[in-house]
């Protein structure tokens, strides 16, 4: 054996990828870049922020509102005033008319823990998919990628064994006709992937889940930022209050005024909290739709390469229709899992050989019958 045919040969056998190793199941990133970064902002910011009041709220001494008790008030008369004050948070005034009116600022007293239920909420939407979808998922995409690298390797092999027939045969005429022909009548295909993959352009439920989740996240989004609007307009501009502490056993004491003056003490903490959260999820509406639109197009990038392999030419057979199906789905998850497809690198740069080798008219070399294997070399080469 020449020296070229053995180089040749070590070459092949290099190209081939090695067995998959059993922490590719516990690597396989289920949420998609853009849908981490929404959890973690979308959960994590009102936690940290409640976090903060809580802490400011245990650490500093006194009660959440100072009142202006009067002067012949006691000490513990006026811990009650507070205490009392802070119990009832119902603001007394009069409208223009001079008629007495009432005010409820108790959203105040729940307002931090109004941001715990909103984080809940906002977890709600992942709960869905982890749980509804991505044990599916993640079946599918081991499958899929298990697939890709072993029609690569099957690939591979069929080459080593062209290449040697090549090799062995006395008139290169018949080999290449017996090539063409076998390429005619898709002797190449292993057809189990394709057809697997098209059996997903019929399946609806991954991206009907992906679709809820993002419209249960934008419906929290938009109520949550309603919610804070509401605050702002009703509450979050009135820091002081007038009380009433002249009820039950007190209500007939004269020495007690009908009204005392309170001031909310964290009453800007609480400000600050809530426009940033509004802000912040205000922002972050786009990125919820952006993701959404994902799946009004496909992505042809991963397909064209792996269309080099004869055992898969969804693109060239023109299969991909309408791409709200799973497959769409499928495929951006294979996106963010590219480094567990380790032949997407391999195939990648064959692609990039395409226009080097397309006006060869001798095929002699490893890379040539890479190319031609992928049906890069449409017409019989020419032989000297």
């Amino acid at each position: 054996m020449s020296l070229s045919h053995t180089a040749a040969e070590y070459m092949l056998s290099d190209a081939l990828l090695p067995d998959p190793s059993s922490s590719r199941a516990k690597g396989l990133r289920l949420e998609l870049p853009s849908d981490r970064l929404l959890k973690f902002v979308t959960v994590g910011l009102p936690l940290f922020l409640v976090s903060l009041a809580f802490a400011r709220e245990f650490s500093a001494a006194g009660s959440q509102i100072s009142c202006f008790s009067p002067t012949n008030f006691t000490g513990k008369q006026s811990a009650y005033t507070d205490t009392a004050c802070w119990d009832s948070l119902i603001h007394h005034g009069f409208d223009a008319e001079g008629r007495a009116i009432t005010k409820s600022l108790w959203a105040l007293k729940v307002f931090p823990y109004s941001l715990l239920v909103v984080a809940v909420l906002m977890y709600l939407p992942y709960l869905l998919w982890r749980y509804a979808a991505a044990p599916a998922l993640h079946c599918d995409l081991l499958f899929i990628i298990d697939e890709l690298d072993k029609s690569y390797n099957r690939s591979v092999r069929l080459v080593q064994h062209m290449k040697k027939i090549q090799q062995a045969s006395a008139e290169p005429e018949q080999f290449w006709e017996e090539y063409e022909r076998a390429r005619r009548e898709r002797y190449f295909e292993f057809p189990l992937l394709e057809r697997y993959l098209t059996c997903k352009q019929h399946a609806h439920a991954l991206v009907f889940i992906y679709i809820l989740r993002n419209l249960l996240l934008l419906l929290f989004l938009a109520a949550t930022c309603l919610y804070l609007v509401f605050l702002h307009l009703k509450i979050f501009f009135q820091d002081e209050f007038s009380c009433s502490i002249k009820t039950g056993l007190l209500q007939g004491e004269p020495h007690i005024p009908p009204l005392i003056p309170c001031k909310l003490v964290f009453f800007s903490v609480f400000q600050i909290i809530s426009l940033s959260v509004g802000s912040v999820y205000v922002l972050l509406i786009p990125v919820v739709i952006y993701n959404a639109l994902q799946l009004c197009q496909w992505d042809k990038g991963l397909l064209s390469v792996y269309e080099m392999l004869p055992a898969f030419d969804l693109l060239s057979r023109r299969m991909l229709t309408c791409p709200l199906n799973d497959l769409n789905v499928i495929l951006l998850f294979l996106r963010a899992n590219i480094s567990e497809l380790t032949s997407f690198s391999r195939l990648n740069a064959v692609s990039a050989l395409r226009e080097a080798t397309a006006n060869k008219e001798d095929i002699d070399t490893v890379i040539d019958f890479m190319t031609l294997l992928a049906g890069l070399e449409t017409t019989k080469p020419k032989h000297q």
